[in-house]
């Protein structure tokens, strides 16, 4: 099968990947150190796998920033360009993938088009029409950042959604499910369903574990608050097999690239729908973020009359290199507000300060000019710290 994926972010390069190991793929995108990197057979996002996977002589990528003839050679295109959440309109924006349709449809291409990217619900219809295509699937991923081609590899279910009941659209839905179950290791059902019902498993699903998340956060700051154990706690209730002990470690709240637009993008699909739940799942994470940010406050000055706040990595995950909408940059955006001294300790970045913030690139420095580390995270550099210099909400390290 041939197959162009445009975008080659967590979703894109992982997908690209995946279907080349049995499927001619081409990929765009914008970006040319990355396509760069990609011909030369190196991953330009941090992901073991696809590290290692690049490096396998049946996988051949041929990457570009030039779509010209791509989109007439393809039997499927997949598009996979980001859709941040638009703070303005309350809505993802979308004009990345309108841009893609756009220069298919200019085209002569016969292709069947699959969004990867999230979408608000009802976006899959609703563009088929207005770009009249008459080959559109929606298929989510569900995917960790970086461990997007493990994801891949290992699925817990394929979705792909339709826009009609036709027949001749339905076999392109099967086909593209089999796609990526055949390139799968551990093979799952392929599920085919509405493209608004597909949309819908998306938001929902990761509104529901932002709200997991958020459950386990306050649930933590009650412990803290009255002296009691969040760990013992926590433990004891998820042994509770309903319940299960997983995603469970409070943290500074839920963050990444996800979850916090996906939350809010669902919010506002419940205008004029009753709901408490959704509404209340947003309203958590910012109330998170004010009680660590405050608790934060309360410690240093106890400690210096000038305190010097510093921010422990801005990576979300101890595995990846994003740190797109993490967690404690609302905490820092909080501490700035209220004029708190801070500095930044994060080897990925390549600039001396971040959002006004100096960056100091040794940590035995860092530590040194730092009152009081604040982590979402520990790994095994902060074991070296004593407890009264470290803040972290971490109760089982990294995860």
């Amino acid at each position: 099968m041939k197959i162009v994926v445009v975008g080659l972010g967590y979703v894109g390069l992982s997908i690209a990947v995946l279907l080349s190991q049995h499927n001619e793929v081409k990929a765009i995108d914008v970006v040319e150190e990355k396509v760069k990197l990609i011909n030369d057979r190196k991953s330009p996002i941090v992901d073991k796998y696809i590290s290692e996977y690049l490096l396998k002589p049946n996988i051949k990528i041929n990457a570009t920033t030039n779509s010209d003839g791509l989109f007439e050679w393809a039997d499927y295109i997949v598009i996979a360009t980001p859709t941040n959440y638009d703070p303005e309109t309350n809505h993802f924006d979308t004009s990345s993938i309108e841009s893609v349709l756009k220069a298919i449809t200019q085209t002569n291409s016969k292709a069947t088009v699959v969004i990867k990217s999230t979408i608000p619900i009802g976006y899959t219809k609703r563009i088929k029409d207005e770009f009249k295509l008459s080959s559109l699937l929606f298929s989510p991923e569900f995917l960790r950042e970086g461990k997007a081609l493990e994801d891949n590899l290992y699925p817990s279910r394929i979705i792909v959604g339709i826009t009609d009941d036709s027949p001749e659209l339905l076999e392109k839905a099967k086909v593209f499910g089999n796609l990526l179950n055949d390139a799968a290791i551990n093979k799952t059902k392929v599920i085919i369903m509405k493209s608004t019902e597909a949309e819908a498993v998306k938001l929902f699903a990761n509104t529901f574990l932002a709200t997991r998340v958020a459950f386990f956060n306050e649930l933590d700051t009650y412990a803290e608050i009255n002296g009691l154990d969040a760990g013992k706690i926590i433990h004891g209730m998820c042994m509770d097999p309903r319940i299960g002990d997983f995603y469970n470690n409070p943290s500074f709240g839920y963050g990444g690239y996800c979850l916090p637009k996906d939350t809010k993008q669902l919010k506002a699909e419940f205008k004029n729908i009753p709901n408490d739940v959704i509404d209340a799942t947003v309203a958590a994470n910012v109330t998170r973020s004010k009680y660590i940010a405050n608790r934060v406050i309360e410690l240093s000055k106890g400690k210096s009359s000038k305190p010097v706040i510093g921010i422990y990595r801005l990576i979300m995950k101890a595995d990846s290199d994003n740190f797109r909408s993490s967690s404690i940059q609302n905490i820092i955006s909080i501490l700035k507000e209220k004029n708190i001294d801070m500095l930044v300790f994060e080897p990925t970045l390549k600039t001396e300060e971040f959002n006004g913030i100096k960056v100091v690139k040794d940590f035995e420095e860092f530590k040194k000019l730092t009152t009081l580390i604040i982590a979402n995270r520990k790994d095994d550099v902060l074991k070296q710290l004593p407890d009264d210099h470290l803040f972290t909400r971490d109760i089982y390290g990294q995860n």
